[in-house]
């Protein structure tokens, strides 16, 4: 295809549920929920209305909340926490009888199977490897992903999970396994409560109960039950390590500091501002230049302009002043690209129109009338006035997998995955969701684009991925993606030859399932592809999951890692070596 208010320290119990406040350096901490025996997610029928329905007695409400409110000295938090959590269980009531939750937020099909959540696991050390591990695997390899630590009270997508980090240590032929939530500031807060208490983003910020639900919210915030001045993202969605630094980010909040211990445990530090320098949000997709040692990143604002804002950090964590990205409303992005000289800015058909929940409708909206654009900008430019934006007519790509320049062409060449329906990950269509490996042609000359499909000798969905990151931003021959089929399951992973479109396959086979391949190439290599592909591969029909480890040239199984526990499907992930650990910041 071608186309031309800073609040006092909160009384936490004063909302408590239950009286769990499980620290870390006790026990590991629990899921209030467990994997199914018919791996489907045990509250369904709870989302379900009742065959007949007694109205709310509003007395006897109150007097049974009331009663699982511990006693405080404030009586006044007191009285405002029993009131507003009758409020809460009215409006539960309301939504299970008048709005049957769609499947992008039913939590019986959003957390079903393998993305059920599980209970943090302490490290377990001299796992059982079959085959042989290559020499030169040295290091740890973490994975994020959303693992709610409470029953949803009502929607929830899967994007919503408080963030887990799963980590697999090698040391001289040893394999160690642990996974531990990220200790973000809400999931403190609902730890201590032992519920729900955030509200859900996407799952359940849509129409007039989003509105109520995001009020209700401000009214805990104003009481003084919850603290919501210290972040309120999951930190589930990615995994980088730059200056020291392992950062879990969410593109709803900062990102937090992760430590991997000595013994190959993790640790989560705190919410890091990169010492005072970064006062907004920042995407999950940062951008780690491999020559300069430069990250490069953007900041997007649902509710206020500048509705987009980019910056990056010198190799020494320095942030530089923040780019205004001008925006005509706020968009959805989740992911953008670099080059050797430039950065490239997707402003996509996906928006966010907040005024949208008064009609009763989400606020995420697909709009079809606007015109795609990619922003072509240097990467060192102090402002946006010099941005070149290309039309890329009806294109919508989640994710980019690389860009660089070729300037024979004066163009530069991006290549991602176009989705359609563009919003088909946050709502229901009939239409079957393809994702294309596209290679998008932005001429810097003339102002017109191309676009093609990667693949022409088959329909291929393909989605979480990486190339070498060695070469990231600069040309790179192949890209190794997760065959999402059936979606959202990854029944494998395809090393794709970019230049002429040879697609090479890895499937794990009947029943067994996995998620983003993450490629690590070899130091002492010479070719791009020389390197391994490691991946957590889950069997669903006898619930053991492991680390498979493949040659990326030879398409191989190298080695497999048993692993003691059930590892849910996830996200993005990241490598560090025994170096990278060494020099770990410890605070």
């Amino acid at each position: 295809m071608a186309s031309t208010s800073s609040a006092s320290r909160p009384h936490l119990k004063s909302l408590s549920f239950s009286s769990s406040s499980t620290l870390r350096n006790k026990k590991p901490t629990p899921c209030s929920v467990s994997y199914p025996v018919n791996k489907t997610f045990p509250i369904s029928s709870s989302l379900q209305p009742p065959a007949t329905y007694k109205p709310i007695s509003w007395k006897k409400l109150c007097k049974d909340v009331a009663s699982l409110i511990p006693n405080t000295t404030n009586q006044a938090q007191r009285t405002a926490a029993t009131i507003l959590n009758a409020v809460e269980n009215a409006m539960v009531s309301y939504e299970r009888r008048h709005h049957p939750l769609p499947k992008t937020a039913a939590p019986a099909v959003q957390i079903a199977g393998n993305f059920f959540p599980v209970p943090e696991q302490p490290v377990q050390h001299n796992l059982p490897v079959t085959g042989t591990l290559p020499e030169c695997i040295q290091g740890v390899y973490v994975r994020n992903g959303a693992n709610p630590l409470h029953k949803p009270i009502s929607g929830h997508h899967l994007f919503d999970g408080d963030g887990m980090v799963h980590a697999v240590r090698f040391n001289n032929g040893s394999v160690s396994y642990s996974c531990r939530f990220t200790e973000t500031n809400r999931l403190v807060q609902e730890r201590e409560l032992g519920r729900s208490i955030f509200p859900k983003a996407i799952g359940e910020l849509h129409g007039h109960l989003g509105i109520a639900k995001l009020m209700l919210f401000n009214a805990r915030g104003l009481s003084g039950l919850i603290d919501t001045t210290r972040g309120l993202g999951v930190a589930n969605t990615g995994l980088i390590y730059f200056n020291g630094y392992l950062l879990a980010m969410s593109e709803d909040d900062l990102p937090y500091h992760v430590i991997i211990t000595q013994t190959g445990d993790l640790r989560t530090s705190g919410r890091y501002d990169f010492n005072g320098q970064l006062k907004t949000t920042m995407i999950a997709h940062p951008k780690l230049d491999p020559e300069t040692g430069e990250l490069f990143a953007l900041s997007y604002d649902v509710v206020s302009k500048p509705y987009l804002k980019y910056f990056r950090f010198t190799s020494n964590g320095e942030k530089s002043p923040d780019v205004e990205i001008p925006l005509d409303e706020p968009t959805m992005i989740h992911d953008f690209a670099i080059t050797e000289n430039f950065v490239v800015i997707p402003d996509q058909q996906v928006v966010f129109r907040l005024a949208e929940m008064v009609r009763g409708v989400s606020p995420v909206v697909y709009d079809k009338e606007k015109r795609s654009r990619f922003g072509v900008l240097n990467k060192y430019d102090k402002d946006a006035s010099l941005i070149l934006w290309i039309e890329v007519p009806d294109c919508f790509c989640f994710h980019l997998w690389n860009a660089w320049e070729e300037p024979d062409t004066d163009e530069v060449v991006v290549v991602g995955s176009c989705m359609t329906p563009p919003d088909s990950v946050f709502k229901e269509h009939d239409e079957t969701l393809q994702s294309v490996l596209s290679e998008i042609r932005l001429n810097l000359k003339t102002g017109e684009s191309t676009r093609r499909p990667v693949i022409i000798s088959e329909e291929l969905n393909l989605e979480a991925g990486m190339v070498n990151r060695n070469l990231l931003g600069r040309k790179t021959r192949f890209a190794y993606l997760a065959i999402t089929e059936p979606w959202p399951k990854v029944s494998g992973f395809a090393k794709v030859d970019l230049s002429t479109g040879d697609v090479q396959k890895y499937v794990y086979g009947d029943g067994k399932y996995g998620g983003e391949p993450l490629f690590l190439p070899e130091v002492s290599g010479y070719g791009e592809d020389c390197g391994y592909i490691m991946v957590f591969v889950h069997d669903e029909e006898k619930v053991k999951s492991e680390l498979q480890i493949i040659n990326a040239v030879s398409m191989k199984l190298e080695a497999t890692v048993t692993l003691p526990s059930r590892v849910p499907y996830g996200f993005h992930g990241t490598f560090m070596s025994n170096d990278d650990l060494m020099k770990q910041a410890l605070c």
